[in-house]
């Protein structure tokens, strides 16, 4: 009988979050106005955290073909909480070592520079562009995961790659003392890493790999308008129909309606208040939340942000809603 050792020992433990920086540049983009001198730029960004998930993505699909002769977890996306927060694109783990990948997808040719740490991407037309060291960054990683696990009583070797998504990708100069793979490439680099000694027994491989799992922290951005330093009063209110993509749904009660084409939407709320968040800040009184839904009613946005059930703070008229982004995302909204 054959069997098929990828599931029988391959298991993805932990996918990809949602992105929520996507999302907030996403958002902030379809509340500016026409024009608006941010515009290119948060498009610009786009495009570089749309490359990266493809990249991610494109990872995790090739890890999901692959099999391997002993037990072993797949994480995407993990951070771990500690006492510095860290983010590990993918990390591998099996009762021998782990490995953590970090995945870039930048095309152009690229030169990995050593002094100072450093990745040049140059364009087709010749155009220059600087990143961060993904050097730095991985070994960076590979030191806070083995002090979490340290930290957890556990001595685990640990090593680390550079992932390139897309062959497509040229190098012109690769790090000197870093190993660089593609995708289809991962599977033969883990084989090649000795297991001389296995440090877990299959009980402690199963309960590290839940721990790790229960100790991941979604990334949280800062809302838009901080990290851009723009005014809110450079954005529209009001809530979004997702039908017709037009701004000014009329609230009626238990739901929503949209004056343009009629769709009618009773959870329209949840969606434009978490675009409060994602662009404005982190919590929002009754007075905002009238203007930026476009309600009158005080009681009607007093049962609105009531029904949301977040934590808030103050009384009566100073009372503020704080939206925690952390369960939103684990619950999926």
């Amino acid at each position: 009988m054959q069997v098929d050792f990828r599931e029988v020992f391959v298991i993805c433990i932990k996918s990809r979050d949602p992105s929520l920086k996507l999302e907030g540049l996403v958002s902030a983009q379809g509340r500016l106005p026409a024009g608006h001198s941010i515009l290119p730029v948060l498009a610009g960004k786009q495009a570089s955290v749309e490359a990266g998930i493809g990249g991610e993505d494109r990872v995790a699909d090739v890890l999901r073909k692959v099999s391997f002769s002993f037990d072993h977890h797949i994480f995407h996306d993990l951070s771990p909480s500690s006492y510095e927060s860290f983010q590990m694109d993918t990390f591998t783990l099996n009762p021998w070592f782990g490995v953590v990948l970090e995945v870039k997808n930048i095309g152009g040719c690229l030169e990995f520079k050593d002094n100072p740490p450093q990745l040049i991407r140059t364009r087709e037309d010749g155009h220059k562009d600087g990143f961060e060291s993904p050097v730095v960054q991985l070994k960076r990683n590979c030191n806070l995961i083995v002090d979490w696990l340290n930290y957890h009583g556990l001595k685990l070797p640990i090593y680390g790659a550079i992932v390139l998504a897309y062959p497509k990708q040229i190098v012109a100069v690769p790090p000197a003392n870093t190993k660089l793979l593609f995708p289809n490439m991962i599977s033969s680099f883990i084989n090649s890493i000795p297991r001389q000694e296995r440090k877990l027994d299959a009980p402690a491989f199963q309960w590290l790999s839940d721990e790790l799992l229960k100790s991941h922290q979604p990334f949280i951005p800062k809302p838009i308008c901080e990290s851009y330093k723009l005014p809110f009063s450079d954005f529209q209110s009001g809530v979004r129909c997702v039908v017709c993509g037009r701004l000014g749904m009329v609230k009626l009660p238990r739901t929503w309606v949209c004056p343009f084409c009629k769709a009618m939407d009773n959870l329209a709320h949840e969606r434009a208040l978490r675009e409060w968040f994602l662009i404005y800040k982190r919590n929002i009184t009754n007075r905002e939340g009238r203007e930026f839904l476009g309600v009158e009613d005080i009681h009607t946005a007093k049962r609105i942000l009531k029904s949301m059930k977040w934590e808030y703070e103050g009384t009566f008229r100073n009372r503020s809603y704080i939206m925690d982004l952390n369960k939103k995302i684990l619950s999926g909204i």
